[in-house]
């Protein structure tokens, strides 16, 4: 497997979008492979769509390492990037330590949220070997402090901010930054000055690659959908209809009498 950064970069200097997705299981990874995808996230997205969480702050390690590695034993060369959670990166000691137990535990790199004030932690973790993703714009893991969801770029301050976030994310040695609800225009902006590759989610088609929770894709989790999401699947209606023809049947007696007739074949 070539290694990650190499293998990222090279995605953008060939001009090839990247195509990622959530994977938090052995059979989503495996079928997520299977299907072609470059990266699979193990985001801690799964707090809210696997787990139950009001959001990604009741994510601990245990539940990243816990996932990374189901994950890893569902893919055999895809490249696997897992979420730093909340509160595991607090210095660069802290920052160093946990991205290694995602390393151990099947990651091929790590993924933390800010900009310039987490310089110092993606520089740390950089300089221990491990390769390190960046995340700017709307970051999940502050959603509580900010008060919900809001689009970033919309404004002239915001804007120098985020270039300027950037920046110093690349300079602390990130291989890559996701860039979530940022203005498309900011978005373009930011691919085009940055040499590392940029991966939107609802940041417009002008991002080297793009990244989508898996449920919210194949509308697994029907109970919200993000704004920029357009379900190509409805799965969680299938399932729906699925358990319900079990149910009838069972409850009607059907499916025992399937069972003694396979058992007489």
């Amino acid at each position: 497997m070539i290694p990650f950064p190499e293998f990222f970069l090279g995605l953008k200097q060939r001009r090839e979008k990247i195509a990622m997705l959530t994977g938090y299981d052995f059979p989503t990874a495996r079928l997520l492979e299977e299907a072609g995808v470059d990266v699979i996230l193990v985001g801690d997205s799964l707090g809210m769509v696997v787990l139950g969480f009001p959001d990604t702050t009741g994510v601990t390690m245990e539940h990243m390492v816990h996932h990374t590695r189901a994950a890893a034993r569902g893919r055999s060369h895809t490249p696997l990037l897992a979420d730093l959670p909340f509160a595991s990166y607090e210095s660069p000691e802290q920052a160093i330590e946990n991205a290694a137990r995602l390393i151990e535990a099947g990651a091929d790199a790590v993924k933390l949220e800010g900009g310039r004030s987490v310089a110092p932690q993606i520089r740390a973790i950089a300089g221990a070997g491990i390769p390190v993703v960046g995340h700017l714009g709307m970051l999940p893991q502050s959603v509580r402090i900010e008060g919900g969801y809001k689009i970033k770029g919309k404004t002239p301050e915001q804007v120098g901010d985020l270039l300027a976030d950037a920046s110093a994310v690349e300079d602390a040695g990130a291989c890559g930054m996701i860039l979530e609800l940022v203005v498309p225009a900011v978005a373009k902006q930011i691919t085009a000055q940055c040499r590392i590759p940029t991966i939107g989610i609802g940041s417009g088609p002008d991002c080297d690659g793009q990244v989508l929770v898996t449920h919210d894709l194949a509308g697994m989790f029907p109970w919200f959908t993000p704004k920029f999401v357009r379900p190509e699947a409805a799965l969680a209606q299938t399932l729906r209809e699925t358990a319900r023809r079990y149910v009838a049947n069972t409850k009607a007696g059907g499916l025992e009498r399937q069972q003694a007739q396979q058992s007489e074949q």
